[in-house]
């Protein structure tokens, strides 16, 4: 009895072993191929909509990887809706919507259509060039004001005003993060972002 014991568990041993050395053979070839390196990429650093965020990029003269960084920091490249409201990648609230509209020639908005990739990174980047225009290039304050109006980027110096003078933690670690992803961007996807 005590032998067919011993004898089960070498097989089931050798059986893990042997799973083990297969799938060890898998992730070597994946990090071979580079596959493994490109899925890490995509969970840790996603980009989607890339011909898009080119497009508006050079048609606004607003920094592609900018404008990746803010919807990752907004959504995570997920379409969604926020509890305020805001809705899409780039996270616009129905108001601001229909003054980009307004502003930009639309004539026939409709709430849904902030779903539409294509709608929505147009309306938020030219949320952001008009941000930075205010303030005169400076990303942190547009960034600022991106994520907690322009009436607060104001009070806190508008186009003066540093990361570390951020007074609302939440904003503060927004604008943060949106920078370090605007890096991050710039370096892993310059050729989709047409750097």
């Amino acid at each position: 009895m005590r032998k067919r014991r011993a004898a089960a568990r070498r097989r089931r041993w050798l059986g893990f072993g042997g799973a083990a050395a297969l799938l060890g053979l898998a992730v070597g070839i994946l990090v071979a191929s580079g596959a493994f390196d490109k899925a890490i990429q995509e969970l840790t650093l996603p980009l989607r909509h890339e011909d898009i965020i080119r497009q508006q990029s050079q048609e606004k003269g607003v920094d592609a990887a900018l404008i990746a960084a803010v919807i990752y920091a907004e959504s995570k490249f997920v379409d969604q809706e926020s509890s305020a409201g805001a809705r899409g990648l780039m996270q616009i609230t129905p108001e601001a919507a229909e003054f980009i509209e307004k502003q930009s020639g639309g004539t026939s908005f409709k709430l849904s259509d902030l779903s539409d990739p294509e709608l929505n990174i147009r309306y938020g980047t030219f949320l952001l060039k008009e941000l930075l225009e205010r303030y005169d290039g400076d990303e942190a304050a547009a960034l600022a004001a991106y994520n907690a109006g322009p009436g607060n980027a104001d009070k806190w110096g508008g186009s003066q005003l540093t990361v570390s003078e951020i007074p609302f933690p939440e904003t503060r670690a927004y604008v943060e993060e949106v920078l370090d992803k605007q890096k991050a961007y710039r370096q892993k996807y310059a050729k989709e972002l047409g750097y």
